[in-house]
């Protein structure tokens, strides 16, 4: 081991200990995660914590100033969920030349039906900027709605958790995408898009509300998602590691959501870590611009932790399988990163063995967040599913929005 290298484990070590020492404040609990947050993040935070430390934040104060990623917006609206919870949404309606070709609209009669919206749901931890480049790509071309899930983003919190302790239910997201749904596209097909929490929000749409999805999605698209058994993943730790979080995560995280403001405040102190355990867990390539890193790093970042608590029990209980059903009747994109670590590829497989008719994409050397890692391709196949659901006429032109790595490959 070279001295720089030998000097870069005993800083890592050092931030380790500091850490654990923050998380020591909401109990011994926390001490537990926060040394499972630093052994994963070790490797990734080598390199970083080379670096002096106020070097480090003024590169993340010129990111942030400089990156346009999560920049774009569209008309605003809010619904209300069955709770009561205000749930944000943003529609970008399509340019009228990019309307259906003028055969087609004979075919269907002499009115033009209702336009095609393609409503996308996002993930865990994230907000409805984590489709940037899909939004970009495809703006002007078809109408397009985008929601923050409750709790996330420009959302209220979730009224059934802070008033009445309800645990939050991916059957309740699917009702939450019902109301956006009511309040946004009112009448026309809808495609739906969704990324890891996101198409387990899809899934639940389609399993409590069937008539919805026969009589009006015309395509889905599941990107990096389940459809259950997530109590199986091992976030690519070994063994004996998986079995002391599997064992310890629900209750650490529980109890550092009754600490939030402290816990934030541990948050901020160690951000240099955790924001290598961010990078470890969201992307592969060895080479993703710096600034989608960073954009990646807000979005979770801005996620409380007491919201992040909410969620996680959710995952365990998620089982949609048989809700794929619903979808066999309509073109389906089933996409994920082949070095996914939290939502392995093989439960994408899984997905389109029940969909026999499904495309199936598996991209190499992409994480979880595969439509900012690699968004020429995740555009590729979406612009093709959406013609072969008749979203957008055969002529039209979906344009890219550029590449996060100078290896990635279009289509």
């Amino acid at each position: 081991m070279s001295e720089s290298s030998a000097e870069a484990v005993v800083s890592a070590a050092s931030a380790a200990a500091a850490s654990a020492g923050n998380w020591r404040r909401a109990g011994v609990a926390g001490a537990a995660i926060g040394v499972v947050a630093a052994g994963a993040a070790a490797g990734v935070a080598i390199e970083r914590l080379t670096v002096g430390r106020g070097m480090r934040k003024k590169a993340r104060l010129a990111l942030d100033s400089t990156g346009p990623y999560g920049s774009l917006r569209g008309t605003p609206g809010k619904a209300h969920a069955d709770d009561g919870t205000e749930l944000y949404y943003e529609v970008d309606e399509a340019e009228p030349e990019a309307s259906l070709a003028p055969r087609r609209r004979r075919l269907f009669g002499r009115k033009a039906p209702a336009p095609v919206t393609v409503v996308f749901s996002h993930g865990y931890c994230l907000n409805q900027d984590s489709w940037h480049f899909q939004r970009a790509a495809l703006r002007g071309v078809v109408r397009t709605v985008h929601w923050d899930q409750r709790s996330h983003g420009r959302s209220g919190r979730g009224v059934a958790q802070l008033e009445d302790r309800t645990p939050v239910t991916i059957d309740q997201l699917g009702r939450d995408l019902l109301a956006v749904i009511e309040a946004a596209v009112p009448e026309g097909p809808i495609v739906l898009v969704g990324h890891s929490m996101g198409g387990m929000t899809v899934m639940a749409l389609a399993d409590h509300f069937p008539e919805l999805i026969r009589d009006r999605v015309v395509a889905v698209a599941l990107v990096g998602t389940s459809s259950g058994r997530l109590g199986e993943v091992n976030f690519g730790l070994p063994v004996a590691g998986v079995a002391a979080v599997r064992r310890v995560l629900p209750g650490v995280l529980k109890a550092l959501g009754q600490q939030a403001a402290l816990v934030e405040r541990g948050r901020r102190a160690t951000a240099d870590l955790f924001a290598g355990v961010i990078k470890r867990y969201s992307f592969a390539s060895r080479d993703v611009d710096p600034a989608i890193e960073r954009f990646a790093e807000r979005m979770i970042e801005s996620t409380p932790i007491d919201v992040v608590a909410e969620f996680y029990p959710a995952f365990t209980e998620h089982d949609k399988t048989a809700a794929l059903a619903r979808f066999t009747e309509m073109p389906v994109l089933v996409l994920a990163g082949v070095k996914d670590l939290v939502t392995p590829s093989e439960h994408s497989e899984a997905i389109a063995d029940l969909l026999p008719d499904a495309e199936l994409v598996l991209v190499p050397d992409a994480g979880h967040l595969v439509m900012l890692e690699h968004p020429e391709v995740v555009i590729d196949r979406l612009a093709d599913l959406l013609m072969r659901a008749g979203a957008v006429p055969a002529g039209a032109t979906v344009g890219g929005y550029g590449s996060t790595s100078s290896s990635a490959q279009p289509g």
